[in-house]
């Protein structure tokens, strides 16, 4: 029997057999060429068969699993056609005369480890997507086909680390649980683990070679533990634990369609975070009361040029209509930090995550605001929208927010194009945007309160950084402490304070949240009905 810990991404538990995935490194031989242009459109025609390929995969995705996570294959396809990328190719090829194989898989592992020694989380995270799109290629070469998940029976997945390729073409149907020895909580692993609802573990410190297909384990999300040949009891034990879970899951299939209500009459919104109008159905099948956080900046990742005011226009329209009257909070775009465009061409920074990001973007560059803002005044005719501006530090911002909004008023209205003014709130993810919560309030309609990045802020801890794990703790007094100051402001103002940040999803603090008066709690849909289920269980008046 053995036991190893690791870091749960969606909690759950599996038992059943294992299928050890390794990565298998094409074996590339370094050959002299006599004729490099040859090799050279060799690599052309290989690029083209693989652009198709992750043409296909992307497609498979977006059925799959929402268009949020397909778009990484939109991703893959970009660094195929990168000029850098391919100029490195072509130049090794020509001057030192070898075969494209090897001239691929080179480049691919420098361009690699180029990434993954760079200080920013995103760009490291497209190392793996580097290796993957080399791997493709040189198999593309060699005529070889791309591996395939293939198993008779439902199976715990056991790996090194999983690629987008790997992940997308697995039969999601016999797949027990995840587990991988590296991977983040931002990995595409665990991203899936979370839309399929099924129990995953990272960073499992387990010897590969010491294990084999076929072998029984039990994972235990809740635990964080995978337990390879487990004794027999330990089996019953765990799938006592999976009924209890399946019997609580039906349980809470009773509560659709009913409120979020305490014993004592308290009631709260819960509505539902999302990245893309493909992640809808979660929000109907969970019965959320809304969309809390439609995260915008999906419509500019993973493309080559600024999404069009008709682009954004019809998918606002789209997620409206579909939510037939149900609020729909829509976040201006926030990218920068993690999430980098390259056609923003924002440059390198030493401390992303503090930099040159969302409303500061907007405001520094307000044509690519004003095309934004365009299409959500026109999509608000169809629903019932509301707007969010997230980094917020100061009313100077949301004055000049503010007067951008009148201008493209007025140029609506000169164009006799419909619109509809929705309202109008900010996120609180800043420290000096909670201590001037009261100023902002007399502003704004409404607050939401993006505790992640309050989080990081106001403890000075990089959530990305896994060394710092043991420091970074969501439960501090100081942030508690800043919710309840904002929410107190907002009401004196007669203004509604809702969390869209993962600690509104943290069931330990639901009834606090509820004391505090918060008034709406956005969470991922999987976990709509579990807060429900507490609210409706709770007196909050009872000492």
């Amino acid at each position: 029997m053995i036991r190893v810990n690791g870091k749960s991404v969606y909690r759950g538990i599996a038992v059943g057999p294992i299928v050890v995935l390794k990565n298998e490194d094409c074996q590339v031989k370094r050959k002299k060429v006599e004729d490099p242009e040859t090799e050279i459109e060799r690599i052309k025609v290989a690029v083209h068969q693989a652009q198709e390929q992750l043409s296909c995969l992307y497609e498979k995705a977006l059925k799959e699993v929402g268009e949020s996570s397909a778009a990484i294959f939109e991703v893959h396809q970009m660094l195929l056609e990168d000029e850098d990328y391919l100029d490195a190719i072509y130049n090794m090829i020509r001057t030192e005369e070898v075969n494209a194989e090897y001239a691929a898989a080179v480049t691919g592992d420098n361009f690699s480890d180029m990434f993954a020694g760079m200080d920013d989380d995103y760009m490291k995270a497209r190392a793996a997507d580097m290796k993957d799109i080399s791997t493709r290629l040189v198999k593309c070469l060699a005529g070889q086909e791309n591996e395939k998940f293939d198993s008779s029976e439902p199976v715990i997945i056991v790996a090194d680390d999983l690629t987008p390729s790997e992940t997308v073409q697995m039969d999601k149907e016999k797949i027990l649980a995840f587990v991988t020895v590296h991977g983040s909580v931002n990995s595409h692993t665990a991203i899936l683990a979370r839309m399929m609802n099924i129990p995953a573990l990272i960073g499992v410190q387990v010897n590969l070679n010491e294990i084999h297909t076929g072998m029984q384990a039990v994972v235990d999300g809740f635990q964080g533990e995978v337990i390879f040949e487990p004794l027999e009891e330990i089996c019953n034990h765990a799938r006592l634990k999976m009924q209890e879970e399946q019997e609580k899951q039906q349980l809470l299939q009773t509560l659709k369609g009913k409120e979020n209500i305490t014993l004592d009459g308290r009631k709260m919104n819960v509505y539902a975070n999302i990245g893309s109008v493909g992640d809808i159905g979660y929000v109907l099948e969970n019965d959320a009361g809304g969309i809390g956080l439609f995260r915008s900046e999906f419509l500019y990742l993973g493309k080559s040029d600024f999404p069009t005011e008709e682009e954004q226009f019809q998918a606002y329209k789209q997620v409206a209509q579909t939510m037939a009257g149900k609020k729909v909070i829509i976040r201006t775009l926030d990218i920068g930090a993690d999430k980098k465009v390259d056609y923003f061409e924002l440059g390198k920074e030493e401390n992303p995550a503090m930099g040159y990001r969302a409303i500061r973007i907007c405001l520094k560059q307000p044509d690519i605001f004003k095309t934004q803002i365009r299409a959500l005044l026109r999509a608000a005719v169809y629903g019932n929208i509301s707007v969010m501006y997230p980094m917020i530090t100061s009313t100077e911002e949301v004055l000049k927010i503010f007067e951008i909004v009148k201008e493209v008023q007025k140029e609506l209205e000169v164009s006799e194009i419909p619109y509809k003014l929705p309202e109008q709130g900010i996120m609180i993810e800043t420290p000096a945007a909670v201590m001037i919560s009261d100023e902002l309030a007399e502003l704004v309609d409404f607050f939401s309160i993006g505790t992640n990045d309050l989080t990081q802020y106001t403890l000075a801890i990089d959530r990305q950084n896994e060394r710092l794990d043991d420091f970074y703790n969501p439960h501090h007094k100081a942030i508690l402490k800043m919710i309840r100051m904002v929410v107190d402001n907002a009401h004196k103002c007669g203004k509604w304070a809702g969390i869209c940040g993962e600690l509104g999803a943290d069931l330990a603090l639901t009834e606090e949240f509820v004391r505090m008066g918060v008034d709406e709690l956005s969470v991922a849909p999987s976990m709509i009905l579990k807060i429900r289920k507490v609210i409706r269980e709770m007196n909050v008046s009872a000492d």
